[in-house]
């Protein structure tokens, strides 16, 4: 019985095992990176909140008109939102599914769960970086005290309570998670894959390295010869990446720490409009800025050159300070 409840997973890893983890040029278009999303997979988006997020993958993945996708990711915000809206995801895993804390819980999220049948699945935010992590490791579980006594775990029958074998106190048992694909926003890599993260990491690396395939976007391509002068940067490994794509403020509306913070005129007009009416509010945005513009350049353009100069001189005296 064991043997075959374990069998799916071994599967798992043995297809991860037979990945092409050569050194080789992966570079190529949004477009062309979001063929590695099929309808129906399971996501796993990089950095937390409003950092870091992969908004430009995430774009096209929509513009591409994907569906029944889950998409997991340590706290979700406005992303969140567009996929639901748009009708590409009808699943998220999450420990938290806001617009940023400045606004709140979502009121997208809200309408599409509790009257079109959309499932949020919440999760403490260690519980989700230990799931990670156990996919990663290429285990079935991890063993936890996070969400021990919590309401949160007595909504998520997945977790198994044990009394542990060698102290004999109570500990969970969590799954692991280990998505299709992972979408990952960087501050610059080379042409292979090697990613280098300035600030939080997050938990990109433990999702890197659970995901069978992993698409960057990043600000800038740099040299390999770049990448090597400071390899203790290097966060990401090229053989853990599938397709690198260059894309300046792939990260807009949100922020990318070093570069910009939020736009926060965007989204401050975002947030009112859908918050008002999460239905034809949603509709219209993704009509204006996501489906409209022919190009990310082009939405960039509707963000507004004025917006996008004062996200970037506030990101860099930040991290200059």
């Amino acid at each position: 019985m064991l043997e075959a409840q374990l069998e799916p997973y071994t599967q798992l890893r043995d297809n991860m095992a037979r990945r092409d983890r050569s050194l080789r040029e992966k570079v190529m278009s949004l477009e062309e990176a979001a063929s590695f999303v099929q309808d129906g997979m399971k996501v796993g988006l990089g950095g937390s909140t409003m950092s870091r997020t992969p908004m430009a993958m995430i774009w096209e993945v929509i513009r591409q008109r994907r569906k029944n996708l889950s998409v997991s990711r340590c706290i979700i915000s406005t992303d969140g939102d567009l996929l639901f809206g748009s009708g590409a995801s009808d699943h998220i895993i999450s420990s938290w599914f806001a617009q940023g804390i400045l606004w709140g819980l979502s009121k997208v999220m809200r309408h599409h769960v509790e009257t079109q049948g959309k499932r949020f699945e919440e999760w403490s935010h260690m519980a989700v970086g230990m799931r990670y992590r156990a996919g990663g490791m290429g285990v079935p579980f991890l063993p936890t005290r996070a969400m021990l006594g919590s309401d949160v775990m007595k909504q998520r029958p997945e977790a198994k309570q044990i009394d542990c074998p060698f102290t004999g106190e109570k500990l969970l048992l969590v799954p692991a998670l280990n998505p299709d694909v992972a979408l990952i926003h960087v501050q610059r890599c080379d042409a292979y894959g090697n990613a280098q993260i300035d600030g939080l990491q997050f938990m990109d690396i433990d999702l890197a390295l659970a995901a069978n395939s992993v698409i960057l976007t990043t600000e800038r391509i740099v040299s390999n010869d770049q990448i090597r002068r400071a390899p203790d940067h290097t966060k990401i490994p090229f053989f853990c990446v599938d397709a690198v794509v260059e894309v300046p403020y792939g990260s807009a509306p949100h922020e990318c720490y070093g570069l910009y913070e939020p736009m926060m005129n965007h989204m401050e007009a975002y947030v009112s409009q859908v918050n008002s009416d999460p239905v034809d509010g949603m509709r219209d945005y993704l009509e204006k800025y996501v489906y409209g513009p022919k190009s990310w350049t082009e939405y960039l353009s509707l963000i507004g050159m004025e917006e996008l100069l004062d996200a970037s001189q506030k990101g860099r005296s930040i991290y200059n300070d």
